[in-house]
């Protein structure tokens, strides 16, 4: 996939392009408590934590979180956006996450995973950090098991494009029991639906999601001349819904 370098790209807009409501953020506070120790309050860390998108939810579950994010700009908008005394920010990556070892109970990668350029050394690094018996949650796309977001299919290449970007479920499962986690569970996850399908598409518009790099200009203007013509028919209609993947490990 083409890297994106996201303190020149997309931090303008991505907390607006990838808002979720409340309804949506409880439904995953409440997968990620299901998969979570009953004991509170639990140290947590946000790796890819971005602009925050669950970052103050974590904390505000389930105790003090660190969000580590590479992005500059991103963290930025994620201080200006959220000043929750449980929450801190901190320069890092997946593959050197700037905290103690066994400081953690649980991390979330929550779809950031395809950003990792060296994914061993990332599964060994949140082994690290994390400790015995505690949880990562592990929310991203699987090449095999792969969402069906409506709008894909207006896209040329949509679904091929979009699973390109991801690894296949038992790749990703090896790397992470090769560096000492199990698997836990492995499930889906249902948003309640995010509006209506014009608010979408106006989302949309910012391209704030990794697969509109991967695709032409070209591609990219047949895609959406599709999409707009199909959402003008009924654009006060509720976006559909569709399940994602929650794959959670545990630390052995």
């Amino acid at each position: 996939m083409r890297t994106i370098d996201y303190d020149s790209e997309q931090h303008q807009d991505y907390a607006r392009g990838r808002a979720l409501t409340q309804q949506q953020l409880q439904v995953w506070m409440s997968a990620f408590e299901a998969a979570l120790p009953e004991r509170r309050p639990l140290a947590g860390l946000d790796v890819g934590s971005g602009t925050g998108r669950f970052t103050p939810a974590l904390a505000q579950a389930f105790g003090p979180v660190i969000g580590v994010e590479p992005s500059v700009r991103m963290r930025e908008v994620a201080q200006t956006q959220s000043q929750h005394p449980d929450v801190r920010y901190l320069p890092g990556t997946a593959e050197e996450i700037p905290v103690p070892s066994d400081s953690a109970d649980y991390a979330l990668m929550g779809l950031s995973w395809h950003h990792v350029q060296d994914k061993p050394q990332a599964a060994r690094e949140l082994a690290r950090v994390v400790r015995t018996g505690g949880r990562l949650l592990l929310r991203t796309n699987f090449s095999d098991h792969h969402p069906r977001p409506w709008w894909l299919e207006y896209f040329p290449r949509g679904y091929e494009a979009d699973a390109s970007i991801f690894q296949p479920l038992h790749e990703v499962i090896a790397t992470f029991t090769s560096a000492g986690w199990r698997v836990a569970s492995f499930g889906t996850v249902t948003e309640p639906s995010s509006g209506t399908r014009g608010a979408m598409l106006e989302r949309l518009h910012l391209r704030t999601l990794s697969f509109f790099a991967q695709l032409t200009p070209d591609e990219l203007e047949a895609g959406f001349h599709r999409l707009e013509k199909a959402v003008a028919e009924d654009p006060g209609a509720p976006a559909p819904v569709f399940a994602e993947p929650l794959l959670t490990l545990e630390r052995s």
